[in-house]
């Protein structure tokens, strides 16, 4: 049973979820107007009605009063009661004995109640009371007089608030269908601009032209909603023709060394069905051309790996945490000194707290290791100096390497960039552009120098959170 009633309330949020927003204007129109009605019926025939009874009530009080002063002249007994018309007001005179008289023609009226016979027994003045029954209700008046009482009466008449009602009925059904009409006008006036906003949307995405944008019509939130979605397809036109360089680019990276990789492997291939390989190849040359087969795989996974970083185009994907910089700094440089045990990685860095997503920070300082690593000397070690100053957590890594070409510092942290000088040397020219997407996304700063030893000096600032200035504040005072 209750799940039979839940679908059942379902259905009607079910249907109106699927109309269109002008049939929902339009009948929120249609609603609010039979409410506005149906409120206003109802205070005006309140209203109506207690006007009419206090009318009613001030006449019979008066049609009352000029009978009891000809019964007070003439007497209960006596006084004349003409007969009665057809129509008009009820008159009844009640005798101290407690028997009545009537007009000649009159109809019935409910016997005299038992508080009118008080009235008439002299116990109160008057009596103003109703007498409803199935067939008439009566509005009757009684008032002391010559030792009885006498009584007049009408009977409730409620044609004109049936009238009335059914004059507001057509009156309501009017204003109902006026204004679910007038609505329905300007839900189509009002969204107009909507279904031409919705049909150029459609037009975009059937023809997948992201150059044309929409014309800015309309005011007001319409203005703001054409604004932001174009604003969306240029972002869109943005991330497209970024995904067409990435591609563009990474088949231009990846042609060289998988040319070199084919051309080895077909010439291993062609010495051995040729059945000569060992005396075509000496051992010295196949260890040269199978290390150089290795070193080439190893650059494809690189470069594999940096562009699934780099395609994402985002790191939001991992959490944001309060971290000290120095553990991943630590991290990072531990990570490099397993790749290249050759080079030392020498490490001066203090507590630094910032907020940021823990493994993107680390493969950046990775990144910068990494490369400082491929152009330091072996006698001398790559530095890495963590520092708070501020209200910036500041990182540098500096080698004694050739440094970096003025011309050059420009182009850095571009995508696939790689100087003259380092064509011969491993790598894919994405490191430090992943650096910079990474810093960016921290609200951070990467800038490119030169070091006291000569070589290149990498710097980054990144906002060190509230909780590191405040440590450094604490300690300034104990000191």
């Amino acid at each position: 049973m209750s799940g039979s009633a839940g679908r059942g309330s379902r259905r009607p949020a079910r249907w109106w979820r699927r109309r269109s927003l002008r049939t929902r204007l339009t009948v929120i129109a249609a609603t609010a107007i039979a409410v506005s009605v149906f409120a206003s019926f109802q205070v005006a025939s309140e209203l109506l009605a207690w006007e009419l009874q206090d009318t009613a009530k001030d006449q019979l009080r008066v049609d009352c009063r000029v009978l009891a002063t000809n019964a007070e002249l003439a007497g209960l007994a006596q006084v004349r009661l003409p007969p009665y018309p057809g129509s008009g007001p009820l008159v009844r005179v009640v005798l101290p004995d407690g028997s009545t008289r009537t007009p000649d023609g009159q109809p019935a009226l409910p016997p005299v109640s038992e508080h009118a016979g008080r009235v008439a027994r002299g116990v109160s003045a008057d009596l103003m009371e109703s007498g409803d029954s199935d067939e008439d209700g009566y509005l009757v008046y009684t008032l002391r007089a010559g030792g009885g009482a006498v009584q007049v009466a009408r009977v409730a008449d409620d044609s004109l608030i049936n009238r009335f009602g059914l004059g507001m009925l057509l009156i309501g059904l009017f204003c109902v269908a006026s204004g679910a009409l007038v609505g329905r006008a300007v839900a189509r006036t009002g969204l107009a601009p909507i279904d031409r906003l919705a049909a150029a949307a459609v037009r975009v995405a059937r023809t997948r032209d992201l150059d044309a944008d929409i014309p800015d019509e309309g005011g007001g939130e319409i203005r703001q909603l054409i604004q932001s979605i174009n604003d969306m397809l240029a972002a869109l036109r943005d991330s497209r023709q970024a995904q067409r360089l990435l591609a563009e680019d990474a088949a231009h990276e990846l042609k060289t060394p998988l040319t070199s990789l084919r051309l080895n492997i077909e010439l291993l291939i062609r010495l051995d069905r040729r059945g000569t390989l060992d005396s075509a190849l000496p051992s010295e040359s196949r260890t040269r051309l199978l290390n150089d087969l290795g070193a080439q795989v190893a650059e494809l996974s690189t470069l594999a790996t940096e562009l699934t970083d780099l395609a994402r185009g985002d790191v939001s994907d991992e959490s944001t945490e309060l971290l000290d910089l120095a553990d991943v700094v630590v991290a990072a440089a531990t990570q490099a000194r397993s790749r290249t045990p050759d080079i030392e990685v020498a490490l001066d860095v203090t507590p630094v707290w910032v907020s940021g997503r823990p493994a993107a920070l680390q493969r950046a300082v990775l990144n910068l290791v990494d490369n400082a690593v491929k152009w330091s000397p072996a006698d001398q070690p790559v530095q890495v100096r963590l520092r708070a100053r501020g209200a910036s957590a500041v990182l540098e890594v500096d080698d004694a390497g050739p440094g970096i070409d003025a011309a050059d510092v420009p182009r850095v942290f571009d995508r696939f960039y790689r100087a003259d000088s380092a064509r011969a040397l491993p790598g894919s020219g994405l490191g430090l552009s992943i650096v910079q997407r990474v810093v960016d996304a921290h609200g951070g700063q990467a800038t490119v120098g030169r070091s006291a030893r000569g070589g290149a000096l990498l710097r980054v600032d990144l906002p060190a959170a509230p909780i590191a200035r405040l440590t450094a504040g604490d300690d300034a005072a104990m000191g």
